[in-house]
Order: structure tokens, then C-alpha cells, then sequence
């Protein structure tokens, strides 16, 4: 649906500091600003999860660029990308696809996606499309979640493809001799505590200046905390032989890390993040992955302490489907019993109800002839249309219940009741048809998730 705005989100290779990460972002905004119809760029940097960070710990890798349109109305007329000799009018989707084609490929090092500004939006992430492996072991999750991705990709009609998890960030492992810290009257939490604030530092005081205020931080100068070589020589201190080198009490081991790791129900997980390509419903790549990893299970490429579970907007498509029968197979049940109650009859509410079973099928085709996906809207008008159906056969059965009492004979009565209520049915259905025709052909942003109601 074109909304006429859109979101980039961005994660830079880790090491890169706030000033780098800004550059830049400024630099791939202007070449944003400089794509057709677009109306202004707001750019952010930092934050961690639920935008909560304890100070000094904000993740300067991360930014978010809102790029806001014009209006459907304003759009200009721009090459055909399949066709380029040939005007076509601008849309949010193609703007999108040329920031995927013709800017974020050139940075191959920066992990980029271009979504869409959602209502309702689950998870921490912009993607549509998220899908949880979890698991015990977090090498094998990744090696799974590469798997799954690849896949996907083979099998196109997906963007954006990512993994939430990357073991790229450099860090350095301490291992604490334990026996000898013992030896030494040094507890592990001492060693751990002077670590913490020697490397990351801690603010210990606010330093005020008139209407300014600053935190003062103690931490260990760079030149004395870049290196390994240098945080061996590191002391702390020792009740019975005074201050100890860091050398005599541990090993340290620069590795590479996950950024962070997440947990559901106790478990690893790494989520599987994409986004549905043009012409391609939500509900399409669900049933894919599904595949996918059904495929994995069975040739014992995944083994079965792994799982999967679905997350964001492909979580709730799922609840939607299943809630909308619910609510179907109760508005029936409701419907049955007030008609009972209404005809004073068990078996007239029957006849009047006959037809809804007819009403879902038809309604679905006319969606998939219109190449509309199934979404809430949709739902929604699949719910008018049993409505609409049951008033007809009120009208029906209550005229040949009229009928009844004059003409003895049931189908002479069914015929008169018909050709009475022929034309009320008829004029009622036509108004709510031409009632319909200006959403599902209308323009303008919302237009698109609108018009699945109608169709």
C-alpha cells in the first residue's frame, strides 16, 4: 500500500564510531533527498532495543532515515524500469527499489533494509517478515538462519533478507585464574568491578555550569586500555602483597562476538528478517519458510531441539486467520439463535443460513481475481458480505411467511415472496455495490489496504 513514506534502517560494521556512523548516514541522505518526489529525510543514530541504554552504552552502529513523499497526487512521471523509453507515474515502491538498487548496493559492508511505515507492527525490527529459530547452540542457529535466508533469496519475490544475529563483534575474553586469585586474597567480583570501569568506565560525578550540566566518567586512559599488551599491565589490588598485575591473574583472548543475544521462552534464538517483494503477500514467504525448514527437519539437517515460531506481522497474520473463523463460526451460532427466536422455528433460521457457507468461497474468488491478498480489510468485507446474504434471505423467508397465510401452497408462496422482494434486495445491493466501487478504485495513501475491502 502506498503510503508515500517509507523507512531505511542501517547497521554499520562494528568498531565504527558515532562521528564515522554520522558521516556516513549524512552522506547516503543527500543522496535520498536527491530521488524523485522526495519531500524531506529524518535521520537517527543510536539507541538500543526499546530505546533503553544504560549511559554510555547506546549503539552508535545503528541509525533510522524516515523518508516522507509527496502526495499520490503530486507524484511525477518517472522511467519504466522494466521498460525505460516509456512515462510511467512515481510510487513509494519504486522509489524504494531504486534507494535498494542504486544507493545501498554500494555500500556492501552495511547491513540495510527499506521498509514500510507500519500501524501494526510487532517485534523490535522493521521487517515484515520474522521468523525465530531457537535453539541450545548459537553457532548452529546461525548456520541455520544463513541456510534458511540463502533459500529465500534463491527463490526470489523477497528483499532485504537479514539475520538479527552477527558474530563479527571484536571483543576480548578474560579468563581469571582462580587459584591464583585466591592465593592473592583478590575476589573474581574485584577483578571483574576494576575491569568494568578501567575499560568501559563508569560515571561517578555531575559537573554543573550554570544551566549545563555534564557526567564526569573515571576510566583508564586510551593509551593505557587499546590493547592486549596493555591490559596486562593493568594492577589490581592485592591485601597481602599490595597491587598485582592483571598478567598474574588472568588470560585475555581477542575474539569475535555476537552484537547481543537474545532469548524467548529460555532459549537462543537468531530471527530470520525479510521483506515481501512486489506482488508477493505476507502469507506467501510464511508458507516458503515453513517449507523450508520442514524440508531441513526431514533430511536431518536440522535437528529436532530446534524450532521455529513466528514473530511481527507474520505472527499476527496468523492470529487474525485464526480468530476471524472463530468469530465467523460465532456470529453464525448468534445469527441461528436470534432468527429461531425471531420465526419462532428451528428450521427457517436453517434455510436463511444455507447460503453463508456459499458466501466465503465466492468471496475469495473475488479476491483472486482482483490479485488482492487476504488481509484484515479483506476479513472485513468477507464479514459485510455474510451480513448483506443474510439480510436477503430475512427478507425472503419473512415475505413467504406473509404469503403463507393467504395461499396454502408453499412454492406459490415462495414465488409471490421472490417477486415482492426482488426489487427492495436489488435496489439495496446496488446501492451498497456503488457504495463500494469508490474505495476499491480510489487513490491516495491508505487507498491500497482500503480497497480489499471492497474487492
Amino acid at each position: 500500500d502506498d503510503q508515500s513514506e517509507f523507512e531505511i534502517s542501517m547497521t554499520t560494521p562494528e568498531g565504527f564510531t558515532l562521528d564515522r556512523t554520522d558521516r556516513l548516514v549524512a552522506e547516503i541522505e543527500q543522496q535520498v533527498r536527491r530521488m524523485p518526489d522526495v519531500r524531506y529525510v529524518v535521520s537517527s543514530i543510536g539507541g538500543t532495543a526499546l530505546s533503553r541504554a544504560a549511559k554510555g552504552q547506546g549503539d552508535v552502529t545503528s541509525a533510522t532515515m524516515y523518508v516522507r513523499l509527496k502526495d499520490i497526487g503530486d507524484y511525477s512521471m518517472v522511467a519504466d524500469p522494466a521498460r525505460p523509453d516509456r512515462q510511467i507515474k512515481n510510487s513509494q515502491f519504486l522509489v524504494q527499489n531504486r534507494v535498494r538498487a542504486e544507493i545501498l548496493s554500494n555500500y556492501p559492508d552495511l547491513r540495510a533494509s527499506v521498509n514500510d511505515v507500519s500501524a501494526f507492527q510487532g517485534g523490535k525490527r522493521a521487517q515484515i517478515f520474522q521468523m525465530n529459530l531457537a535453539g541450545p547452540d548459537l553457532v548452529q542457529l546461525e548456520v541455520f538462519a544463513k541456510s534458511i535466508a540463502q533459500k529465500l533469496k534463491d527463490q526470489g519475490g523477497v528483499t532485504d533478507v537479514d539475520t538479527s544475529l552477527s558474530l563479527r563483534k571484536p571483543e576480548i575474553q578474560v579468563a581469571i585464574d582462580r587459584e591464583a586469585a585466591s592465593d592473592l586474597g583478590i575476589p573474581v567480583g574485584t577483578i571483574a568491578d576494576s575491569l568494568r570501569i578501567l575499560v568501559g568506565g563508569l560515571p561517578v560525578s555531575k559537573y554543573r555550569d550554570g544551566t549545563d550540566q555534564w557526567d564526569v566518567w573515571l576510566r583508564a586512559e586510551s593509551k593505557n586500555r587499546s590493547t592486549t599488551k596493555e591490559l596486562y599491565q593493568l594492577t589490581m589490588p592485592s591485601p597481602t602483597v599490595g597491587l598485582v598485575k592483571l598478567s598474574s591473574l588472568a588470560q585475555l583472548q581477542e575474539l569475535q562476538g555476537p552484537t547481543e543475544i537474545e532469548r524467548l521462552s529460555r532459549e537462543r534464538i537468531v530471527t530470520v528478517l525479510a521483506n515481501p517483494g512486489a506482488g508477493v503477500p505476507l502469507g506467501e514467504v510464511v508458507s516458503r519458510s515453513n517449507a523450508i525448514v520442514d524440508a531441513m527437519k526431514a533430511t536431518g539437517e536440522m535437528p529436532p531441539e530446534y524450532g521455529r515460531q513466528f514473530t511481527g506481522q507474520a505472527k499476527t497474520l496468523g492470529e487474525v486467520g485464526f480468530y476471524f473463523m472463530q468469530a465467523f463460526l460465532l456470529a453464525a451460532t448468534f445469527m441461528f439463535l436470534i432468527l429461531a427466536a425471531q420465526f419462532e422455528s428451528w428450521f427457517q433460521p436453517v434455510s436463511i443460513l444455507m447460503a453463508l457457507p456459499v458466501t466465503v468461497p465466492f468471496g475469495l474468488l473475488s479476491l483472486w481475481l482482483w490479485g488482492t491478498p487476504i488481509d484484515l480489510y479483506a476479513l472485513f468485507g468477507l464479514f459485510m458480505l455474510a451480513g448483506i446474504v443474510k439480510k436477503n434471505g430475512i427478507l425472503q423467508v419473512d415475505a413467504t411467511n406473509q404469503h403463507r397465510k393467504v395461499v396454502a401452497d408453499r412454492e406459490e408462496a415462495i414465488l409471490r415472496a421472490n417477486r415482492t422482494r426482488f426489487r427492495p434486495i436489488l435496489m439495496t445491493t446496488m446501492m451498497l455495490v456503488a457504495a463500494m466501487v469508490p474505495i476499491a478504485m480510489g487513490q491516495g495513501p491508505g487507498s491500497g489496504s482500503r480497497a480489499s475491502m471492497a474487492k
